[in-house]
């Protein structure tokens, strides 16, 4: 199965055997690269291990979240994680109410 995605040292790395990734999709925390908190909501920035680009370009395999507040649901995704880095802090503003 192509597509499939680990993480090592913040580093993606394609992963041929498919039950080698869903054990360490299972087992492995080093999945949420970023998480803040603006009161009670949450932003939380992760990395997928499937890309999200399915075959077309660069591999998509980090995305941000909004839970809660004004901006409830939003997402953006990344193919690196120094990208995801950038849009968690982008994110993080917006939840502040400042302007992004």
């Amino acid at each position: 199965m192509s597509g499939i995605y680990i993480l090592k040292d913040g580093v993606p790395v394609p992963e041929p055997d498919l039950l080698v990734w869903a054990k360490w999709l299972e087992e492995d925390d080093s999945r949420r690269v970023a998480f803040t908190e603006v009161g009670d909501i949450k932003i939380s920035t992760v990395f997928l291990g499937l890309d999200h680009a399915f075959g077309g370009g660069a591999p998509v395999l980090f995305e941000t979240m909004i839970f809660g507040g004004e901006h409830d649901e939003y997402q953006e995704r990344y193919h690196t994680l120094e990208e995801a880095m950038i849009g968690h802090e982008k994110a993080v503003s917006l939840a502040k109410g400042e302007a992004a």
